[in-house]
Parts: structure tokens; sequence; C-alpha cells
């Protein structure tokens, strides 16, 4: 019997890569509120067929980042205040929370990954960098080894990316010093400051909300 030459396809695997490219894009704001989203596009740029595609899509729509609508066209959800808000109050709450668990677990290899996370210089059209922006933050709270907020905050910041696609659009984006609270962070985390490096995190969620709606408490 001839041995086969090629390996076999492990489909799992492509399934699960084509699924967390997509969730990455959704994260980093590479889609924005309302736009429509082709099936086809989507397969034509991963270079895949359209089934693991078809299947990522299902996971996505479930988890909040898409809407299946009545006309079976796949949307990102639309600019909203209100889920805005809701989006908002649960960052705040729960990102809070992984910091403080985060930080017994701080030490001089934690310090240095945050510090290298947002080394790189701003990318070359001067705007914000929105991957060195989600590995600090993924950085500093898979420190707290949480097995349950963990992914509840990546569900959150997958509802969020298209907002960031907003944000980044925003002049002001751009001359703020991107880096500023992530800094105060590390700062506090070297003092073992609790207070001080809650209220840096705080003030960087903040700040991006602030851009959209300057008036919300």
């Amino acid at each position: 019997m001839t041995e086969p030459k090629v390996a076999r396809v492990d489909q799992f695997k492509l399934r699960e890569t084509v699924y967390a490219e997509l969730r990455d894009a959704f994260t980093r704001g590479a889609f924005a509120p309302g736009e429509t989203v082709s099936l086809r596009s989507l397969a034509d740029q991963l270079g895949t067929s359209m089934t693991p595609v078809r299947e990522a899509v299902r996971r996505l729509v479930a988890e909040g980042a898409l809407i299946d609508t009545p006309s079976r066209t796949l949307e990102v959800p639309p600019f909203e205040q209100g889920r805005m808000r809701e989006l908002k109050s649960a960052r705040l709450a729960l990102e809070c929370l992984l910091l403080d668990e985060a930080l017994p677990h701080v030490d001089a290899a934690a310090i240095a990954t945050l510090e290298a996370a947002i080394a790189a210089p701003r990318p070359a059209d001067g705007g914000p960098d929105l991957r060195q922006n989600h590995d600090f933050h993924f950085a500093l709270y898979r420190l707290s080894g949480s097995e349950v907020i963990l992914p509840l905050v990546e569900a959150l910041w997958l509802q969020y990316g298209a907002f960031l696609n907003l944000v980044v659009r925003e002049r002001q984006a751009w001359e703020i010093p991107e880096h500023k609270h992530h800094r105060e962070i590390i700062t506090a985390l070297r003092k073992a400051d609790r207070a001080a490096a809650r209220q840096a995190l705080i003030d960087d969620i903040e700040r991006s909300f602030q851009l959209l709606l300057p008036r919300t408490a």
C-alpha cells in the first residue's frame, strides 16, 4: 500500500484558526458598527472555504460580535449609547477585579512583559496601536489566573471592538499620549500600590468611552 505523501489537514485546527483570526479582527476594531459582513469576502481574505468561516461566524453571532438579521444579512451591531454605557460599566467592574487578582502575581518578569507590550513606536500613520493596547491589558489580566472572569472580559472586548473602530477615527485619540495610563499602571505595580493601579486602569478605560460619550457618567 502506498504511503500518503502529505499529512492530512486537521480540520479542527483549521476551524479554530479561522475563528481565532476573525475574533482577533473584531476585538481590534477592524469592523465598524453597522457594517455589513460577507461570508464570501471573509473566506477570500482568509484563503479558506466557506465552511470554517460559516462556523466561526455562528460563534461570533452567539458572542454578540455580529447580528444575523431577519434578511439573513450579517451585520456588526450598530452604535447605541445605551449599549456602550453597559459595556463601560461591565468593563470597569470586571477589569478592576482582574487587576486585584493579578496584583499578588506581579514580579519583575511580569513588569518586563508589560513594558515590552508597549515598547514599540506608534504605527507609521501616527495613530493608536490597538494591538499593543490589547496585548498590554491581557498580559496584565492573565496574571490573575482567572478561569471565570477573564473569559467574560474577553467577550466584552469582542463586543467593544466595533466601537474602537470609531474611537481611532477621532482626532483626539491621535493626540492623547497613547500609553500614559499604561505607564501609570506599571509604576503603581512596581510600588504594589493597589489604589494607584486601580485608578490608572479606570482612567484608561474611561478615556476611550469619553471620546464617543463625553457626557457619560
